[in-house]
């Protein structure tokens, strides 16, 4: 059987969940990511109440949907970052209390801890989310940047992870980074350091997203048989790149997505330039069973119409690993 398709909530929290709930269905999808946001998940009743958690897979299950993550990006954020006022934008009021950034920090790593709890009773095994990063800003090292400056800031990553990922292994639950631009980890050789700034916890590993690695010029593909039992789950997520006029380059230019002078944009699932069969390829050959997530964004399409013809895309570039050698039947 080939494997579950769903929908990452993120970007729907807009909607109620049990009005997305009979969209995802109409659109073909076999669950949900569950984003800690909107009302699509409350971590503290989850963590509290085990009869929250109850009622929320009921909700799913009349739907005939299912859920195997949920997703915590927007706390994860502020844990490692340099706060600012953008933060008070996308954080929880307690998080964000009186926005003095030390205490912002300490109460998102204290709502990360209690997402596990949360997501343990919920029944699911994986949080995918962000860690955020206190050396983003030294990304292009002018003026020149010593390298105890960056590997100060793995260390950072890493004390104030692992008491986190402590609390993720005592709840059997794996903590999934988003490797992405602006988190500790953004590419291959990044990934590689915050594995070894956490001293290779077990209970960490990664969500699996190519478009934000070919835009940069990361070989995505490489990126899965660097890291096969790290990878727990997986984002389906299209990106174009080489489209713009020449004006904006790989940095963005201050623009907005959907400029057309842009280098590179995200692109509903099979109108970019990732190549997904080599990535089911390098999943088949890594054994990855788990859902694949779509993360739907697009500027220019609608996106229930992108959603819907998502889904669609993904079940297509799918297919199980064979069984049997295909030279087999030749043997006497």
């Amino acid at each position: 059987m080939a494997r579950n398709v769903t929908l990452f909530t993120g970007q729907w929290a807009d909607l109620p969940l049990e009005d997305l709930c009979r969209k995802a269905v109409d659109f073909g999808y076999d669950g949900l990511e569950l984003a800690c946001w909107g009302d699509h998940f409350d971590v503290d009743r989850a963590a509290r109440s085990k009869t929250y958690c109850k009622d929320k897979k009921e909700l799913l299950k009349d739907h005939g949907l299912t859920c195997w993550a949920i997703s915590s990006h927007l706390v994860g954020q502020a844990i490692c970052d340099n706060i600012d006022k953008r933060h008070k934008g996308i954080l929880p009021e307690d998080v964000w209390g009186d926005g003095k950034p030390e205490g912002v920090r300490k109460r998102a790593a204290a709502t990360m801890k209690k997402t596990a709890k949360a997501a343990a009773n919920f029944g699911v095994k994986v949080v995918n989310g962000f860690t955020g990063s206190s050396i983003w800003h030294l990304l292009y090292s002018f003026p020149p940047t010593p390298p105890e400056m960056i590997e100060a800031g793995f260390e950072d990553f890493g004390k104030r992870f692992t008491p986190i990922l402590d609390e993720f292994k005592k709840n059997k639950v794996k903590f999934a980074l988003e490797v992405h631009p602006t988190e500790i980890a953004f590419d291959i050789a990044s990934s590689a350091r915050a594995l070894q700034a956490v001293k290779n916890h077990a209970a960490f590993g990664f969500n699996y997203d190519p478009s934000h690695l070919g835009y940069q010029g990361v070989d995505y593909v490489k990126f899965i048989r660097e890291f096969p039992k790290r990878i727990v789950h997986v984002h389906m997520k299209d990106a174009w790149w080489g489209h713009g006029d020449g004006t904006v380059g790989v940095f963005g230019g201050h623009t907005e997505f959907a400029d057309p002078r842009r280098f590179w944009d995200f692109r509903s699932l099979g109108h970019g330039d990732i190549a997904f069969e080599d990535i089911i390829v390098a999943l088949n050959d890594i054994g990855y069973k788990g859902p694949l997530s779509v993360e739907w964004e697009d500027s220019r399409m609608d996106r229930e119409h992108g959603a819907a013809e998502a889904c669609e895309f993904v079940r297509s570039v799918d297919f199980e690993p064979s069984g049997l050698a295909f030279d087999a039947p030749f043997d006497r």
